[in-house]
């Protein structure tokens, strides 16, 4: 079997120093032996001298007895065995070994399921078909292990006797691990608790409580962009949400959203990106980019795009489709990590998320979870998820500066996009819709039953068309339960001292006093 030979001395992997007194294992070794350059896995695993166990940052380390063979065989079957599929190292493996070594480990364990699996793979990353018969009478392997790996159920695979549940395909297949935090998130019935919060509340109730959440969605995906568009531009972006999942996703639909989510366009290139794109700032003296990140080559974005959308499509209706959540999540970040257009990828990014829950029935109808508002909350871990990817991605990107002051990227990128981790964007996803279901869609329904109980109070010992009463409880929260001097003076002059401190008391004893987090499973 073909060596696994490790520089002496090993020095940095993936920019990660390995830990004293161990030894990297799996697509550590991998990594080292061949000189890898990819991104740091978010869990790197290597063996130690001690029988104990312990977790150095990025690093896992195991015991000795764990510690496999020097030969890339033996490190590629720890690597499947202990770490699960990394799609990103096993790409940039295969692009540098030799053929050779995987149809010799083919040959010698025939029915060996690690054999047949890297077999699979290395065939399914390249597009290359190995010197091997088909393989022999075995049973099927599953490519990703489901206790490691969030997966569908998929197809089998013949000549490699192996069942391909991945839920995309070589041109976009990010992938999601199964962790503590997101077994725990996921393991109960969301799509049914939602509903089950709609069954309870009455449909005029529910129908208010849908609208305002879902203008509150719109606008909060301008206001994380740093914009503070009309209401009209607000609205119709809100209906674009509304609409989200009624129809498969097309790069005919993604156009048009950005259409309407661009509301002067003459300063923007519509379509695909045909330049460079980068987030970031700009050096305040010459105005040359500072990127955060950069956005996948304009060369690029057709196969990217066209397998976000096959991505979609096999995750949604293959037999055993993907969990919804893990889905949007996929789809929705690998839309704005590849950052197709010039501009309003970050308010497409979020219908993303509207659209494939919607589109697998995850959300009750006509309910839009109001996810950007809840993004905005949580600003702060929103940034740090896309940082969490754009960073190392940044570090190995070659580019230069070009005469219109923008990027222009030297080195092949496009992998990056293709294959990446989306573990962490998933668990944030799933936090947020949590949150969404348990806390934000009881508490609006609360709000809005308090609401009226302090317009029927009101209404006891004064009358108001209901604009004016709208505008009276704006007055309010603005001025924390009570009326301003110029309120009392110009637009409810008319209300006597004792009405005025009267509604003043309903508004501080029904909307002013603070909603707890909703219980699992109350309202």
């Amino acid at each position: 079997m073909t060596a696994l030979i490790l520089p002496d001395p090993i020095g940095l992997i993936c920019g990660e120093a390995l830990p004293a007194a161990a030894r990297p294992a799996g697509y550590a070794a991998l990594v080292a032996a061949y000189r890898l350059s990819v991104p740091a896995p978010d869990e790197l695993v290597a063996i130690g001298e001690r029988h104990t166990y312990r977790q150095e940052g990025r690093w896992r380390i195991l015991t000795p007895r764990y510690q496999p063979a020097e030969t890339v065989a033996a490190h590629l079957e720890f690597a499947l065995r202990h770490q699960g599929v990394d799609l990103a190292v096993l790409n940039a493996l295969f692009q540098t070994l030799a053929p050779e070594v995987i149809e010799e480990w083919v040959r010698s364990e025939p029915t060996g399921q690690y054999a047949r699996r890297t077999w699979f793979l290395y065939e399914w990353l390249t597009g290359r078909r190995l010197d091997l018969a088909d393989a022999p009478r075995a049973p099927y392997a599953a490519i990703l292990d489901p206790q490691q790996h969030y997966a569908i159920t998929g197809e089998m695979v013949t000549r490699h006797r192996v069942r391909n549940n991945l839920p995309g395909t070589s041109d976009f297949c990010p992938l999601v691990r199964r962790t503590e935090t997101l077994d725990g998130l996921l393991r109960d019935d969301l799509a049914n608790e939602a509903r089950a919060v709609v069954q309870r509340t009455a449909p005029d109730l529910m129908a208010r409580a849908a609208a305002f959440l879902l203008l509150q969605d719109s606008k909060a995906s301008y206001v994380i962009e740093g914009e503070r568009p009309p209401q009209d531009r607000i609205q119709r972006w809100g209906q674009a949400i509304s609409e989200a999942g009624q129809a498969p996703l097309t790069d005919e639909q993604l156009l048009r959203l950005q259409r309407i989510v661009i509301g002067d366009a003459r300063f923007t290139h519509m379509g695909w990106r045909l330049a460079g794109g980068f987030v970031g700032s700009r050096d305040r003296d010459t105005n040359a980019p500072l990127p955060d990140h950069i956005s996948a080559r304009p060369d690029d974005l057709k196969s990217l795009i066209g397998g976000l959308i096959a991505y979609d499509t096999r995750s949604e209706i293959a037999d055993g489709a993907l969990n919804p959540v893990i889905a949007a999540a996929a789809v929705a970040f690998g839309f704005v990590f590849i950052h197709p257009f010039e501009d309003g990828n970050g308010r497409i990014h979020r219908w993303l998320v509207h659209h494939v829950l919607g589109r697998r029935g995850f959300n009750p109808r006509g309910i839009v979870f109001p996810v950007s508002a809840v993004f905005l909350e949580r600003l702060e871990d929103y940034k740090a998820v896309l940082e969490h990817y754009s960073r190392p991605r940044l570090a190995l990107t070659q580019w230069e500066t070009t005469p219109q002051l923008n990027v222009h990227v030297l080195n092949e990128t496009r992998d990056f996009f293709r294959f990446f981790d989306a573990t962490r964007q998933a668990e944030f996803l799933a936090q947020c819709v949590v949150h969404t279901i348990r806390n934000t869609l009881p508490q609006e329904i609360d709000y809005l039953r308090r609401y009226d109980v302090a317009k029927r109070r009101v209404e006891a010992f004064v009358e108001l068309p209901d604009t004016t009463f709208d505008l009276m409880m704006g007055f309010l929260r603005q001025n924390a339960g009570h009326f301003s001097r110029r309120a009392r003076e110009r637009e409810f002059k008319q209300l006597t001292d004792d009405e005025a401190h009267a509604i003043e008391a309903i508004y501080q004893d029904l909307l002013m006093d603070k909603i707890e987090p909703v219980e699992h499973g109350k309202a």
